[in-house]
């Protein structure tokens, strides 16, 4: 008969439960504090309510109300340099942690009053959500996107599940640099069933990196009741099966929260992270705004008031009554400290219409509109001083013939040694020497605990890489085939794409994405895609193609200096051809922004990407056409050399755009559009697009060769254009 052995986790997977005696050990002091922030929060939120109600807010308003103490038992662990994120419900979390970071370590609520500091956070981050200038994001974040990094507020994401793979790149940077702190992703029970979460908590684990999955399990996911969705509704059991230690704890319970909070850290310190804690909780009203869910029917009245007799703020006021730590007027006179310090706060963002009692917002608070895109990229100030070598230097330089894929190597290796915070993430880039692109040879010899091998979980990681970015590294990631660049797109559009200008801009985020294109190997359809089209809806990407192996050195080099997220397009098919480029010397830049006239002419210009360049050379020839070809090497909407562009049309009258990739997934168009509203008066002729068919390439040889635009098609398109 077979038998049957029982399985048992692998990591501690326990409830953690407090009573009386664990109330009266904790200090007074701290109690009463712990008390004063979750009635702050409370207030807060009310106010909020109530300008949301008055349409002084504009978007929704995810009340906390009812999980205050989750909040403040988590934070009540934390350290002003200890990082955190949340989702759109964040508003306890983030209030918290922006007023701790500068409270006074000895702060008395019954005696002392609130610091100026105190009260320009609550101001800022009540001006945050109502979407003013004077928030901490510009009001470009709002209720639902805030960051403030000096309170250790890296971002939060009103995508659900969106936030927890970035807490780990925090904690990831904190490890790899050295650092002795924690990072913790809040998110709900709605998130804990998302990929991107498992993703996280994989990659946390398998790395061990100090991060805390704060789960507040309210029971429903707007009014999707957690067991409608999910047979294992222990959400902790998320944990055990990654090997995470998790740890249950009533979340209505302050002190029950900050115990588990505190054995979580504890865990990290002495064993090393990740760790779950899992609080069970209830939000006492609607999804948004201030009504109940009974009203919208998928809550009874009965189950609501079971939870409000144990609302964490009135049971912790009765507690405090209990054990004669704070009497009726001692909670009286908290009351009226935090209702005051928030009432204060909306006073100075409202004003009352001349000749009526309705309040609005002075106009003066406003973002300027003018302003609408500004921020989305930065400046570019921190290649001032780099080393330019474009190719016109060439000719009086000593050079040398490298193939592409030892150039991209060896500039990866000279990267590295000079900046110790670049690091490699991606699948299999830690084995066959040099992953399968061999790109990480020169770093694997050299740096091998700074390549980081990561599971097939592509938005996972690159959520983690985004993380690290944000918190000191510079990580590079690489993404095997362009395709995959599809399942990574929540964290590429979402997360990457917006994450500057949606928090007001002025911070870094130095991250780099290595995307190996392959259309022309007989891979199919779901390994042939060229994905620049996908970044290029986003304006937060810089996106660069070399073409040669010079160019690679170059703009790599200058992506890997950048503060923005930089795509880099590697064609394999030019992974073994050789090129010239200067002999020794892996360290110099191609500024972003510069096209290369590779062939200069007067019949028409060709404007090409990668290996479209050298079959447009190629066409040109076999013409005898005197085409002007033009590689592009900048894609994105900022980088595009329209000076270059101009002067060329100025001369041939005449464009043909050449890409290889499917017409359907091209960026022609988008070109076409700025050439002709910038230069419509010099052409004589309309605009040529050269393309690939309408559907991705398939395995058969013969029709994969049709799926791409060739040397061919630039033929034909030169002939027609010059009437040949």
């Amino acid at each position: 008969m077979p038998q049957r052995t029982p399985l048992q986790p692998s990591a501690p997977w326990f409830r953690l439960d407090v009573d009386m005696a664990d109330w009266q050990a904790e200090k007074p002091t701290d109690l009463l504090h712990w008390y004063a922030q979750m009635l702050l929060i409370r207030r807060f939120e009310e106010k909020l309510l109530e300008l949301e109600k008055a349409g002084l807010i504009h978007g929704p308003a995810h009340a906390s109300i009812g999980q205050e103490a989750g909040a403040v038992g988590a934070i009540s662990v934390l350290g002003p340099e200890d990082r955190l994120n949340g989702t759109h419900r964040a508003h306890h979390q983030v209030l918290l942690k922006l007023v701790s970071a500068v409270t006074p370590p000895e702060f008395d609520i019954l005696n002392d009053d609130f610091t100026p500091a105190m009260d320009e956070a609550i101001f800022r981050f009540m001006a945050e959500i109502m979407g003013l200038t004077p928030g901490y994001c510009g009001g470009r974040g709002g209720s639902m996107h805030m960051r403030n990094a000096a309170a250790g507020i890296m971002g939060t994401s009103a995508i659900v599940g969106g936030n927890p793979p970035h807490a780990v790149g925090y904690a990831l940077a904190d490890k790899m640099l050295g650092r002795d702190h924690v990072s913790v992703a809040f998110f709900g029970d709605g998130a804990a069933q998302n990929g991107a979460t498992y993703e996280a908590m994989n990659i946390a684990a398998a790395q061990r990196t100090p991060t805390i999955f704060f789960i507040e399990n309210n029971l429903y996911g707007v009014s999707t009741r957690l067991n409608e969705i999910t047979r294992e509704t222990r959400i902790t059991s998320r944990g055990a099966m990654f090997a995470i230690p998790a740890i249950e704890v009533d979340g209505m319970d302050v002190v029950a929260v900050h115990r588990a909070m505190a054995e979580a850290r504890r865990i990290i310190a002495t064993e090393g992270g990740p760790v779950v804690v899992e609080a069970l909780l209830y939000r006492h009203f609607h999804q948004s705004g201030s009504r109940k869910g009974s009203d919208f029917g998928y809550r009874a009245p009965a189950e609501e008031e079971e939870w409000l007799a144990r609302d964490p703020v009135t049971t912790a006021a009765a507690r405090l009554r209990e054990m004669g730590i704070a009497g009726t007027e001692d909670l009286a006179r908290i009351d009226a400290c935090v209702t005051g310090r928030v009432a204060a706060a909306a006073a100075q963002l409202t004003e009352t219409i001349p000749g009526g009692n309705a309040l609005r917002i002075p106009e003066r608070l406003w973002p300027d509109p003018a302003s609408r895109d500004d921020g989305i990229l930065g400046d570019l100030s921190e290649l001032a001083d780099a080393r330019v070598m474009d190719h016109d230097a060439l000719a009086t330089t000593q050079t040398e013939r490298v193939k592409f894929v030892t150039a991209a190597s060896e500039t990866l290796a000279a990267a590295m040694e000079r900046d110790p915070r670049i690091i490699v993430m991606g699948e299999d880039v830690h084995q066959m020497r040099g992953g399968v692109s061999g790109f990480t040879k020169g770093a694997l010899e050299r740096w091998p605990g700074r390549v980081l091998p990561m599971p097939i979980a592509e938005n996972g990681f690159t959520g983690v890489a985004l993380g690290a970015a944000l918190n000191g590294l510079r990580p590079v990631v690489e993404i095997m085939f362009g395709d995959f660049c599809f399942t990574a797109a929540d964290q590429i559009a979402h997360g990457l794409g917006k994450v500057r200008h949606m928090f007001g801009s002025g911070f870094p985020v130095p991250l780099v994405m290595r995307v190996r294109v392959s259309p022309h190997t007989g891979y199919g359809s779901q390994h042939s895609a060229d994905p620049s089209a996908l970044f290029a809806l986003f304006p937060g990407w810089r996106i660069v193609s070399p073409a040669t192996a010079h160019d690679y050195i170059g703009l790599m080099n200058a992506a890997l200096r950048c503060d923005d997220p930089v795509l880099v397009i590697e064609h394999t098919e030019l992974y073994q051809r050789e090129f010239d480029v200067p002999a020794g010397d892996r360290d110099f830049i191609i500024p972003f922004g510069r096209a290369h006239v590779v062939r200069p002419g007067t019949a028409c210009t060709v404007l090409a990407t990668s290996v479209m360049v050298e079959n447009a050379v190629k066409a040109a020839s076999d013409t005898g056409i005197d085409a002007e070809v033009i590689d592009l090497r900048n894609l994105d909407h900022h980088g595009i050399d329209w000076e270059t562009i101009g002067a060329s049309i100025d001369r041939t009258g005449r464009v043909i755009i050449a890409e290889q990739t499917a017409r359907s997934m091209s960026m022609g168009a988008l070109w076409a559009d700025g050439i002709q509203s910038r230069f419509f008066d010099s052409l004589d002729h309309e605009i040529l697009r050269v393309t690939g068919g309408l559907a991705a390439p398939t395995v058969s040889a013969v029709l994969n060769r049709a799926a791409l635009a060739s040397v061919a098609d630039i033929r034909d398109a030169l002939l027609r254009i010059t009437g040949n």
